[in-house]
């Protein structure tokens, strides 16, 4: 169990997870529902299940890409530690337990199942047919607060598509930093990016554009929903956080992508997801 949590990462969840709470508590503030913890395990189980389906597939498809990357050559699959059939049994395993567990939550989210298994799994082959792929992780990510709603409440609210459009920028633009390291990499190998399509400066200011936007969807709920100061300030904590990412990394300086990406980003999501829920237990 521990190579296959090193295999997907089990730590990077915490970038989406939090928005996921958000939505599912969310869902029990706007409707007539009440907390059950039964429906919030089951949501947990889909996001790390799911999660853990897109992951695994990643590596599992990118393998011989990861092997002759300086950068990723010790990642799990090339070093031995996990096999590649193992990858690939691990992925069809969660993405099956995700799509069971949809069926104990609701009609809507059962039927809608595949089509987000589909979409994280997708995120996958894009690097080889678009440099937009980053936007497609974006979108599979996004999902997390709107699917968390769904579990709940059984029907779409405006809400919490704000929070997963605001995700889908967020991650977009932070993966696009991420994705400066192998700017090089991926243009000598014909691999779609963009900063192997715009160039570091050029990908940087794209990436700024998408947190602007991002800023700008968390924004948004304050015009439709009864918010609190708390919410307020973890509006100014996850914006200047987005700030200060861009101002440690450059073109010229990638010594700090490690940082930028995982720490402030894990913080922002974590940050953010704590006023929200102080927010809401201020407003009670």
């Amino acid at each position: 169990m521990k190579k296959y949590l090193s295999l997907v990462l089990f730590a990077h969840s915490i970038f989406a997870l939090p928005f996921a709470i958000i939505g599912f508590f969310l869902a029990i503030k706007t409707t007539d529902y009440s907390f059950e913890w039964s429906l919030f395990l089951l949501m947990l189980f889909c996001m790390v299940t799911a999660r853990n389906a897109a992951m695994a597939f990643n590596r599992y498809l990118d393998r011989d890409i990861d092997a002759v990357n300086p950068r990723t050559a010790m990642r799990d699959i090339p070093a031995g530690r996990v096999s590649a059939n193992g990858a690939l049994i691990f992925t069809l395993v969660n993405a099956a337990l995700f799509i069971l567990a949809t069926y104990f939550i609701n009609t809507i989210c059962f039927y809608l199942s595949p089509i987000a298994i589909f979409v994280v799994l997708f995120y996958s082959y894009t690097k080889r047919i678009t440099p937009l792929c980053h936007l497609v992780l974006g979108i599979g990510l996004g999902l997390a607060p709107v699917g968390a709603y769904l579990a709940v409440a059984g029907a779409f609210h405006i809400v919490p598509v704000f929070f997963g459009l605001a995700v889908m920028c967020w991650v977009s633009g932070f993966d696009i930093i991420y994705a400066l390291q192998d700017e090089e990499f991926d243009r000598e190998n014909g691999l779609n990016s963009i900063p192997a399509w715009l160039g570091g400066k050029g990908a940087l200011r794209l990436s700024s554009v998408l947190h602007v936007a991002s800023f700008i969807f968390v924004l948004l709920p304050v015009f439709y929903i009864s918010l609190s100061w708390f919410y307020y300030l973890g509006l100014i904590f996850y914006g200047f956080l987005l700030i200060y990412q861009h101002r440690i990394v450059s073109p010229t300086d990638l010594s700090r992508v490690d940082r930028a990406f995982m720490t402030t980003n894990g913080i922002a999501s974590v940050v953010f997801a704590v006023f929200y829920l102080l927010d809401l237990a201020f407003l009670q």
